[in-house]
């Protein structure tokens, strides 16, 4: 039977067994999320001994290099030493500057990372708190525009870092882990294109940073931007957006909420076969909103979508 080595633990595993759920089943605090290997929460380095990686493509040549592989993805098939990823040594201090309540459950958390970082408009990173709780979340900032990483925090339901958000305080560090790019982002070739943005809940956040990312770089298409939510109060971005359409004649927004989600997708109405559509939220949300642009004829390859999913733990 394989041994797994981790620090000064040593777990012994089925071959075979998922090393995550092996881990956490040996009582080892490894943290994850997604399990789909997309949020890359459970990384682990591998220092000896190799498991079998179901999705390699996941990390760079770089990253596999130096070992580290996502513990969700992988397979135990022999001996392994690995190491956990460590914030302290592996990531990147941020400090709090703005921790606001937009609506009654999301927090906007704004961080001063040590140094400056370069990303784009869709893209997540990984939030470590001092006591190891990690979680990865959307970029809604824009690097170019913005001195701070926005995030928009879903504290709807308790969770241990969305409990862990609501003490937050101004100063206080937290660690970033690694970037990621998910489906979302504005590409300049689609300037000229119509643009729908449909976002549930805080799926808004990074259509946030992709509808300013597009209008920054001059958009001449018309663009329908969607918000649902569970009632009127959580369309916790409703002002910025109504100073935007009073400023960008072709910014079309519309609010709505669960009990009217099936008359305003009805009301959609495909003028372009062109059109790209940006899709982010839950599950349902997103297949709700995917299955609706097929049915209307909008190709499944002019549809990007990143779904939150919900923690497997």
């Amino acid at each position: 039977m394989p041994e797994v080595r981790v620090g000064t633990a040593r777990v012994k595993l089925e071959a075979s067994t998922n090393l995550l759920d092996g881990l956490l089943a040996a009582g080892i605090k490894v943290p994850n999320s997604c399990r789909a290997g997309s949020c890359h929460a459970c990384l682990v380095r591998c220092l000896s001994g190799e498991p079998l990686d179901a999705q390699p493509d996941a990390l760079s040549t770089a990253q596999r290099a130096q070992g580290w592989r996502l513990a969700c993805q992988c397979q135990v098939q022999g001996d392994l030493t690995v190491q956990l990823f460590d914030p302290v040594a592996d990531g990147i201090a941020a400090s709090i500057t703005d921790c606001a309540w937009l609506s009654a459950t999301v927090l906007r958390l704004r961080l001063l990372p040590e140094r400056r970082l370069r990303y784009q408009a869709g893209q997540h990173i990984v939030l470590w708190t001092a006591a190891g709780i990690a979680r990865p979340y959307s970029i809604a900032s824009l690097a170019d525009a913005d001195d701070c990483l926005e995030f928009h925090l879903d504290c709807r339901q308790s969770g241990a870092f969305s409990d862990a958000a609501r003490g937050f305080a101004l100063g206080q560090t937290l660690r970033l882990g690694e970037l990621r790019g998910g489906a979302l982002h504005y590409d300049s070739e689609w300037q000229a294109r119509p643009l729908w943005l449909l976002a549930a809940g805080t799926g808004l956040a990074p259509l946030w940073g992709v509808l300013r990312e597009a209008l920054r770089q001059g958009h001449s298409g018309p663009i329908r931007l969607l918000h649902l939510a569970h009632d009127a109060a959580e369309h916790y971005l409703a002002e910025p957006l109504t100073t935007l359409c009073a400023q960008h004649s072709n910014l079309q927004v519309q609010l709505v909420c669960t009990a009217e989600l099936a008359v305003a997708l009805a009301d959609l109405r495909l003028v372009s076969r062109q059109t790209v559509a940006l899709l982010c939220g839950s599950p349902a949300s997103v297949e709700a909103f995917s299955r609706h642009l097929y049915l209307l004829g909008l190709p499944r390859q002019q549809m990007l979508a990143d779904v939150f999913l919900p923690r497997a733990l």
